[in-house]
């Protein structure tokens, strides 16, 4: 058969551009609607995406709400995007309309991992009966195993007196913390996950680390964002192992964890850890339609490590470089330790009501830190409104938890470090309904309560050993974070002097 003609190629080829035109205007059709939220003009095919900073989707969503107000609407390629900034929306979204908000949107870039509609883990998973399942096995199996309980705080107690020990191994030399209170907290979900906890210097544990590290910098690339909009490009052979390869090492680290597990679960006894207890239910549930799988325990595992292990590691990062930046408040929250606690014993959780001022602390870390400014994506299962604004089912909503942190309504000094955020006139603490760091409603953070645990346990404990500065002749390091996923301090390093 041989080649068409030129006037034919010229004819197939305008065929195809008006068809593309259409097929581009029948996904757009949803912005013509009465009452859908404002925005920039999407371009055909594209969207808004050649508009948007793709390494800095906050800078460019605060610029927008300063044109199109606190709720905006986009389009990534064919993707309907709201985005709801302000306390006041924020809240109406995720808490008002939580019942028609908390879905997720469809994820294809994870398919290649495991990730389906049989195994969708927790964090990801769509709202429906499968979420509820996981989250409600996950809440309970963690405080089986001692969330909120005197056994689990005696567990951090322990792994922080372990990162101390690591930290005064450095001699007051100057240090980067980054790598140690990852491992430090990373061996609270382990134990947790795998009852295990591993010593800093095992090769698997510092190859697992490793490989995460490397999955997060694939989390934030650019070209993620961009298969992500455009999912059609998964499908060019290769292509999500070659992107991907460090989450791809990530799961296959967790399934040599769970087939050992799988090997050395004695039925007769106790499970071990949430892992065991999975598998019980496995097991139980073999004939039955239940989130309950093979296939789903290792997505249900990856999700438990990585949200207990990141976060919380990241905020103790931004913790002490704060400390090092603001000494004044460094030498309150030792002198409040010195009052409540002493030297001799290791902080507890009930000394939280005695030390308004650290808790003060605790809280503007997270508030400053402000490291996951965007939340997690959500997506409408139904019409629902916002602030007046018509929101049609299977939108995808972005909350802009940065505006809530960072309002000036509600915080006196919004881009300052500011522990007096959080205490009234008599030097209480208090809480602002504002402070929503780990989300809101019903897909809020599952492990809330451990982070906050984690943070005032090993904060105090750090504080109470040493006093951190910066090191002699170095500059003094930058609180302006780096924005990807997470937003995290730039690389610096302090001296740690014990007391």
């Amino acid at each position: 058969m041989g080649l068409l003609p030129g006037e034919a190629l010229w004819t197939l080829a305008v065929a195809v551009a008006i068809f593309l035109l259409l097929v581009d205007l029948m996904h757009r059709r949803v912005r013509w609607a009465a009452r859908y939220p404002p925005g920039p003009m999407p371009l055909p095919g594209v969207g808004n995406m050649l508009q948007l900073d793709l390494q800095d989707m906050l800078l460019s969503i605060n610029q927008l709400r300063r044109r199109f107000g606190d709720v905006f609407s986009l389009q990534l390629a064919w993707k309907p995007v709201v985005v709801v900034n302000g306390l006041e929306a924020v809240r109406e979204a995720l808490v008002g309309r939580g019942e028609d908000t908390s879905d997720r949107p469809p994820t294809p870039i994870y398919e290649h991992l495991g990730f389906g509609p049989l195994s969708e883990g927790v964090i990801l998973a769509r709202y429906g009966h499968a979420w509820r399942e996981q989250r409600r096995f996950s809440v309970s199996t963690l405080r089986n195993f001692g969330l909120g309980k005197k056994s689990l705080e005696q567990w951090v107690t322990e792994e922080a007196t372990c990162l101390c020990a690591a930290f005064a191994d450095q001699d007051g030399r100057p240090f980067s913390p980054r790598d140690l209170l990852n491992k430090a907290v990373s061996n609270v979900i382990t134990s947790l996950v795998f009852g295990r906890r591993f010593e800093y210097t095992d090769p698997l544990f510092l190859k697992l680390l490793a490989i995460l590290e490397e999955g997060l910098k694939e989390e934030s690339a650019t070209l993620r964002q961009v298969v992500d909009a455009f999912p059609v490009l998964l499908r060019i052979p290769g292509l999500p192992g070659k992107l991907f390869a460090g989450q791809k090492a990530f799961m296959d680290i967790v399934d040599e964890l769970i087939t050992e597990h799988r090997m050395t679960r004695d039925p007769t006894q106790p499970p071990r850890d949430l892992t065991d207890t999975f598998l019980d239910k496995v097991k139980a549930n073999e004939n039955t339609k239940s989130s309950f799988s093979d296939e789903n325990l290792r997505i249900v595992v990856a999700d438990l490590f990585i949200a207990g292990m990141v976060t919380t590691s990241t905020t103790l990062t931004w913790a002490l470089l704060l400390m090092i930046l603001y000494p004044e408040v460094q030498c309150r929250v030792q002198e409040e330790i010195n009052a409540v606690i002493g030297q001799v014993r290791p902080p507890e959780m009930g000394d939280q009501a005695r030390m308004p001022f650290t808790m003060a602390v605790v809280h503007e870390v997270q508030r400053f830190g402000d490291i996951i400014p965007l939340g997690l994506p959500h997506m409408t299962s139904r019409d629902t409104e916002v602030q007046g604004f018509l929101i049609p089912k299977g939108t995808t909503i972005i909350t802009n938890l940065s505006s809530v942190l960072k309002d000036e309504t509600v915080w006196k000094e919004p881009l300052r470090f500011r522990p007096e955020h959080f205490l009234d006139a008599q030097g209480g603490f208090v809480k602002p309904e504002a402070f929503m760091p780990f989300s809101a409603g019903r897909r809020s953070c599952l492990g809330e309560p451990l982070a906050r645990m984690e943070l005032f346990l090993f904060f105090t404990c750090l504080l109470q050993r040493f006093s951190f500065s910066v090191p002699a002749g170095q500059p003094r390091p930058s609180s302006h974070g780096a924005y990807s996923f997470l937003v995290t301090p730039a690389p610096y390093e302090l001296c740690a002097v014990p007391h």
